[in-house]
């Protein structure tokens, strides 16, 4: 049997009785046509190595397998899908592996040693939506850049989605914008409606591409991480007193930066935030 030639999902969700938790944050996407649109982009996948989270029955498992993914890693941690993938693995010939575990507790090299993938992967996922934004958070802030990843196509609510891909000066531009845009090349590809979910939720999604910038700009992650967390903390404040917060005097800080202290955090670019880092790393 070939992956076309798989029942079709709504078929395998009630002979199996898959419904969905919400508890886990689970939507299925039933559209064919749309899971292999998701696919291809986040390809070309053509003898590629994939990591996929949250498979569920396996609609999008389906897109990047039929593309021409060398070998797709699944990490599930919901062990209801465990039959449906299985019968995805048969369809296509040995080259789907499944890991049940919670995505925000693996080891992803280690996984990837034992399952036979070859580093950088593609990552392509329509992300539960409780977990998506820590999932992204976890992947940016990997302690050796590059990382195990060379490209993202995730899955968002609309709003998460905006954020990662925010020019400074809106009032969603934040810590997410800033992690996303220091590292990778974000944008958004398309919005998918609620429709397209079983069941519909209530928000608009979006589909967003974050492709890895090699050598972005140095700065120390933690660093990073405490004067975006102290500036956005209390982003209706200025600088000057928004960035007390560190337990250091901000003004040599911001001047080292060649910030002005009367700016406000979303007024500060991605460039500005790394320099205030090594001011502060400098300093701490």
């Amino acid at each position: 049997m070939s992956i076309d030639a798989l029942p079709p999902l709504r078929a395998v969700i009630e002979s199996m009785d898959l419904w969905a938790k919400k508890s886990l944050g689970q939507n299925f996407l039933l559209d064919l046509n749309l899971t292999r649109r998701i696919a291809r982009e986040a390809g070309p996948l053509e003898g590629r190595d994939v990591l996929e989270i949250g498979p569920g029955p396996g609609g999008l498992t389906r897109g990047l397998l039929a593309e021409g993914a060398r070998r797709v890693l699944a990490i599930e941690r919901d062990e209801r899908f465990l039959p449906a993938l299985a019968g995805i693995d048969a369809a296509s010939g040995g080259r789907l592996a499944v890991e049940l575990a919670d995505a925000l507790a693996p080891d992803e090299p280690a996984l990837f040693a034992r399952h036979g993938l070859t580093a950088p992967v593609s990552v392509a996922a329509n992300l539960p939506y409780n977990v998506g934004t820590a999932l992204l958070i976890k992947w940016l802030t990997a302690p050796s850049w590059p990382s195990w990843f060379d490209s993202l196509t995730l899955m968002f609510q609309r709003e998460v989605a905006e954020r990662i891909v925010a020019p400074v000066g809106g009032k969603t531009y934040g810590r997410l914008s800033v992690l996303a845009q220091w590292r990778t090349r974000a944008r958004i590809l398309f919005d998918v409606h609620p429709s397209a979910f079983v069941p519909p939720p209530s928000i608009v999604s979006a589909v967003v591409r974050l492709d890895v910038i090699p050598d972005p700009e140095p700065a120390p992650l933690a660093a990073l991480e405490a004067v975006t967390q102290a500036a956005f903390g209390q982003r209706r404040k200025m600088l000057r007193a928004s960035l007390k917060t560190l337990g250091v005097d901000p003004l040599p800080l911001l001047d080292a930066a060649g910030i002005e202290p009367t700016l406000r955090a979303e007024q500060v670019p991605v460039p500005g935030f790394l320099a205030l880092a090594r001011a502060f790393d400098a300093r701490h």
